[in-house]
């Protein structure tokens, strides 16, 4: 994956791309990869959840690139880490983090190899794929084992170009998800997971998750279409938990998937899957924006949703990808979500 650093760069360069702003009747709307968690405006879309409003869904296969055409205006909306958001500050980008979608609920892990302990670890390399994730995650457990970032060597992989090195013991640690996990921990005995974002104090910080963003000429421009869209998201939700099995086909027909993978992601229970994703409901993620009374789940203070964001910079700038702190507050937007809480609209979603 390409350095977030290039973020500035990469919106310069698109815009000369084909995609359109929103018309009358017509929502581009972005997914950054192919992922449950992003695609529930696509249920939406087939469902006829979106009332008047056309929705053109584009799955981009690189972050990047889908948040350049966001800052260009040439989408409107767009699924995506969460981790970007101090990034569009920094960059004073045309872009609002507007809602909190889901967080990783043990689907990323860091793998130590055999015989080794987290004291072991100075001088030696360690694997993340660079400003995503996994960068985050290696860096808060280092932290928490009393290891600086510099004091290892960083090596750029995701998680299936880190499994050679991790069998041949070029690498000390990496970061891994399925099915990368299992390959590694079957083939080379004695290495294991050593931290995963199902753990607690992990989940808690609320760094590691999902958003929905929006440009803001287009929330400005089409306030109403941008709610509109924004309710179509968790009504997508809602059908999905009402009708799991057929949604399930749906996205894996749409994404591109096995069937059996879509569950090992975001569950066949309506709300989540542990080692996958936990999808928030309306009502959870209101109150991380601050926007309804009461905490959101896994320790998530109500109004959180800044605090997160502010985390996060924090650590990219510890990580050396970032070199200032900015207001966490400038990148998002919970303004919709409350214009929704005051219209009556509430969803409050369980296991089936």
């Amino acid at each position: 994956m390409r350095s977030i650093l290039k973020f500035a760069a990469a919106a310069a360069l698109m815009v000369g791309s084909s995609l359109n702003a929103a018309s009358a009747d017509t929502v581009n709307v972005g997914v950054c990869v192919s992922w449950p968690g992003y695609a529930m405006l696509e249920v939406a879309r087939q469902k006829g959840l979106t009332g008047d409003h056309k929705l053109k869904i584009t799955i981009f296969e690189d972050p990047l690139g889908g948040h350049a055409a966001l800052a260009a205006g040439q989408i409107d909306v767009y699924g995506c880490t969460s981790d970007y958001t101090p990034l569009t500050v920094d960059r004073g980008t045309d872009v609002l983090n507007v809602a909190f979608l889901n967080p990783s609920y043990g689907v990323d892990h860091v793998i130590l190899s055999p015989d080794l302990q987290a004291s072991d670890l100075p001088g030696k390399k360690v694997a993340a794929p660079q400003a995503y994730i996994g960068h985050l995650l290696m860096g808060i457990w280092l932290d928490s084992a009393g290891i600086t970032p510099d004091q290892v060597q960083w090596v750029n992989l995701n998680a299936d170009e880190a499994v050679g090195p991790m069998m041949s013991g070029d690498l000390a640690a990496a970061y891994m998800y399925e099915p990368w996990i299992s390959k590694v921990l079957e083939a080379k005995p004695g290495s294991r997971s050593i931290v995963n974002t199902s753990e607690a104090d992990v989940l808690q910080t609320g760094i590691f998750m999902d958003a929905l963003y929006m440009n803001k000429n287009f929330i400005a421009e089409n306030r109403q279409t941008a709610l509109d869209v924004l309710k179509a998201r968790w009504d997508g939700l809602a059908y999905w938990n009402a009708n799991i099995e057929e949604t399930n086909k749906l996205l894996a027909k749409f994404l591109q998937w096995p069937e059996e993978d879509i569950g090992y992601v975001i569950g066949t229970n309506g709300k989540s899957f542990e080692g996958g994703i936990y999808m928030l409901d309306f009502d959870e993620s209101a109150r991380i924006c601050g926007v309804l009374e009461g905490d959101g789940p896994f320790g998530m203070a109500n109004g959180s949703m800044a605090s997160s964001v502010a985390l996060t910079n924090e650590w990219w700038v510890k990580l050396g990808l970032m070199d200032k702190t900015i207001d966490a507050a400038a990148g998002i937007d919970c303004s919709l979500m409350g214009d929704l809480v005051a219209s009556g609209y509430r969803q409050s979603l369980s296991t089936r």
